[in-house]
């Protein structure tokens, strides 16, 4: 067969299909052929009476909408072809140009033929087109420049989709029954995607009683998301879960495109947007946390090498030496936060001396916690519409009119669920809260699902210990609701309404915090 090519310009010829399905016949076994755009046999299998297992030819994608340039070619033990689940699955994870299943005729000659390719996005979603012709003759149609024309549709399909400029991505989120609500998840994780630059070009989302232990979805379906990054141009899916060594690698090796989950997306956001050392040391101490676990699995070879004299390769001395540099790195970077950490209580100490209040501004991230305090303190501290805009505690001083002054700092913004390496590393950030002498919890009231965010921040305070010290809720962003509502919500909780753009509104704010802090008579004149 390694001899055999199919000439012209055809997908197959009756001579090609003749050689494959004589051989059938007399082994009583699938035989099955890669053919490349040239009609060369690059690889011959053969398989047992019903399916061949293809060699692993890597799944190295050319380009976004290019297929591999090679066509399998297999034959079928019954005059009717029928193909198997297996030939759609090597058409889309080894994106195949095509697949051609001949079935074995009497005395050995082809019979009919089923044929199919993939599919360009399209409003029905299908992921490929299935054909069938009653001989190799049959498929009279040039080849060729049906594939070329096929990858054009393709490319141009991706072009139309992708055009915000973000990296192109899947989100994928599988629904468990004790999530908060798929679209309440769904909706952060399109934020969270937004800030980090990623353009979420669709999202797939599959209910299931808990994660697939080895895919997150299930196999299924991840053959489904493989496809449809190729539909879509797409090589990063980012999955709205949190997944485990295992499970990142089993998804990277089976579709190889990048793989991002939920702790890694909000790292790289920690990672873009911190700009202190402060907030840079602790940044990469998360991430050193967090991929320590994670590097013992990079290399799968691993597992087959034995420990001990003689069972030493060059790659276990390598990860070794990787693991040895992390963990030291690791240990530098605490020392080098708790050293921060205790200049930072020296400052504390200063303004305790002086008798000064302190006031920490808290609140979900995106909240409008930095908008606030450049308000306040006529600063300008970075506030954009993005989570975890601030990631280093800020601090300035707001005077009121009877010399009295306080100490106001702003912390990372709160979410739900934030992964326990980065409470962890971000602890002497949210230290500052354990001096406070009131929190102002605020609170984006233009946001439908309010009352779940004001729910997540009350419970990391009180995992922090913090939940006994004093609150004084701002409702922000009323100037986006009616009125009548804002007044009722406001009343429910003890809310003062604020927007944070606008300075006369947050008037009402200011004399109430005096009012706590100084007419309490624990900071007296």
């Amino acid at each position: 067969m390694y001899r055999r090519r199919i000439a012209g310009a055809h997908p197959l010829t009756q001579d090609f299909a003749t050689q494959l399905t004589l051989l059938s016949e007399d082994t009583n076994r699938v035989i099955a052929t890669l053919v490349d755009r040239q009609g060369r046999v690059e690889w011959v299998m053969l398989g047992d009476t019903e399916r061949v297992y293809l060699p692993d030819i890597g799944r190295v994608r050319a380009g976004a909408g290019r297929f591999r340039g090679l066509r399998l070619v297999r034959t079928y033990l019954d005059r009717e072809p029928e193909l198997q689940p297996d030939d759609f699955t090597d058409l889309a994870q080894l994106q195949l140009d095509m697949v051609l299943s001949v079935g074995v005729g009497p005395g050995g000659y082809p019979g009919s033929v089923q044929w199919a390719h993939l599919l360009p996005d399209n409003p029905e979603h299908r992921q490929h087109d299935v054909h069938r012709a009653r001989s190799p003759s049959e498929l009279d149609f040039d080849f060729e420049h049906f594939i070329l024309d096929l990858e054009a549709e393709f490319q141009r399909k991706t072009a139309d989709l992708v055009t915000t400029g973000g990296a192109p991505a899947l989100l994928i989120y599988v629904s468990t029954p004790d999530d908060r609500g798929v679209e309440t998840e769904l909706d952060e994780m399109r934020e969270l995607c937004r800030t980090a630059g990623v353009d979420i070009v669709e999202t797939v989302v599959q209910r299931r009683r808990s994660l697939h232990p080895k895919y997150a979805v299930g196999s299924g379906k991840l053959e489904d998301v493989e496809l449809r990054a190729l539909q879509l141009g797409v090589d990063l899916l980012i999955f709205g879960q949190d997944l485990s060594p295992g499970q990142m690698r089993s998804i990277t090796d089976s579709t190889e495109l990048r793989v991002v989950d939920r702790t890694q997306l909000i790292l790289d956001i920690f990672a873009q947007h911190a700009t202190s050392s402060d907030g840079k040391v602790q940044v990469e101490l998360a991430q050193l946390k967090y991929n320590l676990p994670r590097l013992s699995g990079k290399n799968t070879g691993m597992s087959r090498l034995t420990g001990g004299i003689g069972g030493r390769g060059p790659g276990e001395t390598k990860l070794e030496i990787n693991r040895r540099r992390a963990r030291d790195r690791m240990r530098r970077l605490e020392k080098e936060i708790t050293k921060l950490a205790q200049q930072r209580e020296v400052r504390r100490k200063r303004r305790t001396q002086n008798d000064v209040p302190v006031v920490a501004i808290v609140g979900y991230t995106n909240a409008g916690k930095s908008t606030l305090l450049n308000q306040l303190t006529d600063s300008d501290v970075v506030s954009e519409d993005m989570l975890f805009a601030t990631l280093t505690p800020t601090t300035r001083r707001l005077r009121f009119p009877d010399e009295r002054e306080i100490v106001l700092t702003d912390t990372v913004g709160f979410i739900h669920d934030l992964p326990a390496d980065l409470v962890a590393a971000f602890k002497a950030t949210l230290e500052e809260l354990d001096q406070a002498d009131l929190l102002i919890h605020v609170v984006d009231a233009a946001d439908p699902k309010y009352a779940a965010r004001i729910d997540s921040v009350n419970r990391i305070l009180t995992d922090l210990g913090l939940h006994t010290k004093e609150q004084q809720i701002a409702f922000n962003k009323v100037d986006l609701l009616p009125e009548g509502q804002v007044v009722t919500a406001a009343r429910m909780y003890g809310a003062i309404p604020i927007s944070a753009l606008d300075k006369k509104s947050i008037r009402p704010l200011v004399e109430r915090v005096e009012s706590r802090l100084f007419d309490s008579g624990r900071h007296p004149d």
